[in-house]
């Protein structure tokens, strides 16, 4: 039989005739949420693909789904007394559950379109993720921006998405569609962020500030121990263990059993502090409007008082936070396993590892040149607290440097000496070199 003459062939092009003379009309916004709502969503917003506001992940999502025109955001609401408890087994527990439900509508979603001929695809709430990616950008797509473009919230200074009626007490999930619709949402028109500070003053490692910056690197390696490069750091603390004796003066027995435990259910948070506290959202304020202090101490004082290991970078801005803040809670000098594997990692991760108060004396302009396997020009420059990186030699270098890519990345991971290094000329320095160890503290590893 000729594939031109099988029964399912034939059928599929009288499909495909039927299809092409049916008008291409935008899908129904309104028909699009009621399908959402009725999966198990509690709010849903919709933003088409060419919005500005996606203009930073655009690539990404038309590389995993090259058909995307539109985006369907929706959240899914916490019981918030769980996420406030000081007990994070209990917290922990609605983080994973109300995740798979995320995931679960998504995929309901999905199967609906699918059904009526809409070709969409719903990337995970959190895990999993593009790990052969790590530890560059592993996620499908970033549900915060896509929420707040779709009039769902907007992000507190705690960089979580704030909703105007269920406050931060919210997962996020998306579906990407190949279809225009009707009509889409725009960001809400204010903020529901009440700057309280509370998020400022739970925080444990110091990761938010009351200006409204934020240290990456200290949210990264405290609340996601258990997570990739926190794990990562684990399994080389086994490896380079002499034996059981010495594993056990690395780790502690609860240590171990904690990471045992995200293994086996689930990789959990060690803080998320931040949205405990927050008094946000319609549905949240009564009580904090009522009695300020109330909601002071008992859903603050807790947090802040409870006796925990809280994980840091050695001779980093959170280590002096913990000891200067929260002298009862034990800080645990660890690694997070962020090592950038190219020159393009490497610069995009510098202000997320970038520690402000060590580089408070540091007022310097650096030209770094790469060559070798990559070529680069670049200009970082550290003044006021802050960190600038531009393309190309930019100024008056006080520092610049010439390294072979390879050589620097690999010294970086202190896979390579930078006496060595120096020695063989695979990095040149013209200026102080005491500017480059100035350049180093203001990114501990």
């Amino acid at each position: 039989m000729k594939l031109s003459d099988h029964p399912t062939v034939q059928r599929a092009k009288l499909h495909s005739q039927q299809a092409a003379s049916a008008p291409d009309e935008p899908l129904s916004a309104a028909w699009l949420k009621e399908l959402a709502l009725a999966a198990g969503a509690d709010d849903v917003g919709l933003v088409e693909i060419d919005r500005p506001a996606l203009d930073d992940q655009r690539d990404d999502l038309l590389r995993y789904f090259p058909k995307t025109k539109s985006l369907l955001s929706f959240v899914v609401r916490m019981n918030r007394e769980p996420i406030r408890s000081p007990a994070r087994s209990v917290a922990n527990m609605e983080f994973h559950h109300v995740g798979d439900e995320i995931n679960e509508i998504g995929r309901a979603i999905v199967e609906k379109l699918e059904q009526r001929g809409v070709r969409a695809i719903n990337p995970a709430m959190g895990f999993p993720m593009e790990m052969d990616h790590f530890p560059g950008k592993l996620w499908v797509v970033s549900h915060k921006p896509v929420a707040v473009a779709a009039g769902l919230g907007h992000m507190g200074i705690h960089r979580n998405v704030i909703h105007p009626k269920f406050g931060n007490f919210i997962l996020l999930g998306t579906v990407l569609l190949d279809a225009e619709i009707s009509e889409t949402g725009q960001p809400i028109d204010y903020n529901p962020c009440l700057e309280c500070k509370l998020c400022v003053a739970a925080c444990p490692v110091g990761a938010i500030s009351s200006d409204g910056q934020f240290d990456f690197s200290a949210c990264y390696t405290h609340n996601y121990r258990e997570f990739m490069g926190g794990f990562t750091d684990w399994t080389e603390q086994v490896a380079e263990s002499r034996g059981k004796l010495d594993y056990r003066r690395r780790v502690t027995d609860a240590e171990s059993a904690s990471m045992w435990q995200s293994l086996s259910f689930g990789a959990n948070y060690k803080a998320a502090y931040c949205l405990a506290v927050c008094p946000a959202g319609e549905d949240v304020i009564g009580p904090y409007l009522l009695d300020k202090s109330s909601h002071l101490q008992q859903n603050v004082k807790p947090l802040q008082q409870k006796v925990e290991p809280v994980y840091v970078l050695p001779n980093s801005d959170a280590a002096e936070h913990v000891a200067r803040r929260f002298p009862h809670k034990p800080a645990k000098l660890v690694g997070n396993s962020l090592r950038p594997r190219s020159i393009d990692q490497f610069l995009v991760g510098l202000p997320l590892v970038f520690q402000r108060n060590k580089s408070a004396s540091l007022d310097a302009t650096y030209h770094f040149t790469f060559v070798g396997e990559t070529s680069r020009r670049v200009t970082i420059t550290i003044r006021d607290k802050s960190i600038a990186v531009e393309e190309g030699h930019v100024g008056q270098a006080n520092l610049a440097v010439t390294a072979d890519s390879q050589t620097w990345l690999g010294f970086l991971a202190k896979e390579k000496s930078l006496v060595w290094a120096l020695v063989r000329r695979k990095i040149r320095l013209h200026g102080p070199p005491k500017l480059l160890v100035a350049f180093g503290k203001c990114f501990p590893q």
